[in-house]
């Protein structure tokens, strides 16, 4: 059946039907408009009732919105900019608004994986002359070997004493920016500690300077990411438990109220883990003089109490880390085949040996180990990292070990090749090119390796 409508009702129905249409429209386009700003929060809002998200973001894991970094290539030395081809030689310049944190939205860290991290590297803008990044080749212990490899030093910024090439550049220790960006990178992995390579006020290793003066910039950076820091104590001059003794208490004294300052719960006390770097050198009988409740110079239930790691490096270090009183061991080498305390085929025995003992096993993996920009004659040693497979099955080997602590090595060790921070193509001159991850956009292949070895972990170590 057809409607009627006569011709005069009908122009009144059709113009009333387009003023409606158009209002309608306008509140819709408006609401859409509103929607679409960020501004406003109709029927809930499209992020599940989270803060809008930024333009600058992407989808990180769970997932929540993780910044990236706004980044632009720069030139070095050797850099020619050519803007058909990607450039082998960009590094990255630092945004530092782009580093941004919020602990509200970002998945927690956790404080059972430690990242050994260096402090050591100086450039000429920050430090008026090249620091480690101009590393000397080192000599073979027998002289004949030697001759047949390169001496001197390298010449960066192009050449430097690396096999890979970071995507900073040759970078300042000093740069705050730098160290922004090292927490963001590390806190973004969902690493919780890191342990600095630290020798006492006014001492060095041979290529570069001393490192506490950087402490307190680090431990705020860290603090900013909610990171703790703790101390790796290199072997400096004249380590006795007089020595030791008084570095352990100018650290608590000095740093031991910061925010950012590492303690674990043993033993119904919260205390200051220290890693003990080549412990194997200092005799168990000066160790005990700090360990052992019934020696004088302990510091055994005192304000200078702490969780002691030592190195594990031989079979023999066992007993003689339990004897000397440490609290645990560590097994830092990164090259599978190198030592005993290394090989992950050891680490269930070794884990045993500690929790028969109520120590900690804290095993350490890497991404792989290659150092023949440093020790030209070590190429034996050399791990590759296999697109990551060595990292992944090494981290799997120590999570079956039932450790209390995982800690990786490293972040920025760049002289042997087990740094999991960012790198690079570049060219080194002379026709070598120095290795990346993979090519155009794995240079954050380990970072964001670690972040996903990190989430397979149960919620605890031990079950």
């Amino acid at each position: 059946m057809v409607l009627y409508f006569p011709r005069r009702k009908l122009r009144i129905f059709l113009l009333a039907f387009i003023l409606v249409v158009g209002f309608l429209g306008l509140i819709y386009s408006n609401i859409l408009w509103k929607w679409d700003d960020g501004t406003e929060n109709f029927i809930g809002n499209k992020h599940n009732n989270k803060e809008p998200v930024a333009p600058n973001e992407d989808a990180g894991p769970k997932g929540l919105h993780l910044p990236v970094l706004a980044i632009s290539p720069l030139p070095t030395k050797s850099n020619h900019v050519n803007n058909d081809q990607p450039d082998k030689n960009s590094i990255v310049q630092i945004d530092e608004k782009a580093s941004v944190y919020d602990p509200s939205s970002w998945p927690p860290a956790n404080y059972d994986v430690h990242v050994f991290y260096y402090s050591w590297y100086g450039n000429p803008e920050h430090d008026q002359q090249w620091h480690h990044w101009n590393h000397r080749y080192l000599p073979h212990w027998d002289e004949k070997i030697s001759r047949n490899y390169p001496t001197g030093r390298h010449t960066p910024p192009d050449d430097i004493g690396a096999n890979f090439y970071p995507e900073l550049g040759a970078y300042s220790s000093k740069d705050p920016q730098v160290i922004d960006r090292h927490m963001f990178e590390i806190r973004k992995a969902r690493i919780g500690v890191i342990a600095v390579s630290w020798y006492p006020n006014k001492q060095a290793d041979s290529e570069g300077t001393p490192p506490d003066r950087l402490i307190p910039l680090l431990l705020d950076a860290a603090a900013k990411y909610d990171i703790k820091l703790c101390f790796h104590i290199e072997p400096f001059d004249e380590r006795t438990a007089y020595s030791l003794r008084e570095a352990i208490k100018y650290i608590i004294d000095k740093y031991g109220s910061h925010k950012a300052f590492y303690r674990r719960r043993r033993k119904g006390r919260d205390l200051p883990l220290f890693y003990m770097y080549d412990s194997y050198q200092v005799q168990v009988k000066e160790w005990k003089k700090l360990f052992s409740v019934l020696e004088s110079m302990t510091v055994r239930n005192t304000e200078y109490d702490g969780i002691f790691i030592g190195l594990a490096v031989e079979s023999n270090h066992l007993p003689q880390i339990y004897n000397a009183g440490f609290d645990g061991l560590y097994t830092y080498f990164a090259s599978n085949s190198f030592v005993y305390g290394s090989r992950p085929s050891h680490w269930n025995s070794m884990s045993k040996y500690c929790k028969e003992r109520e120590m900690l096993f804290i095993p350490s993996v890497g991404p792989g180990y290659i150092d023949t920009e440093v020790r030209p004659w070590n190429n034996i040693n050399t791990k590759d990292r296999d697109n990551g497979r060595y990292y992944r099955t090494n981290f799997k080997k120590a999570l079956i070990s039932l450790p209390d602590i995982i800690s990786i090595t490293s972040f920025n060790e760049w002289h042997e090749g087990t740094q999991i921070e960012a790198a690079v193509s570049h060219d080194r001159g002379g026709g070598k090119e120095y290795i990346d991850y993979g090519g155009t956009g794995k240079q954050s292949m380990y970072m964001d390796l670690t972040r996903e070895l990190i989430e397979s972990m149960p919620s605890t170590l031990k079950t």
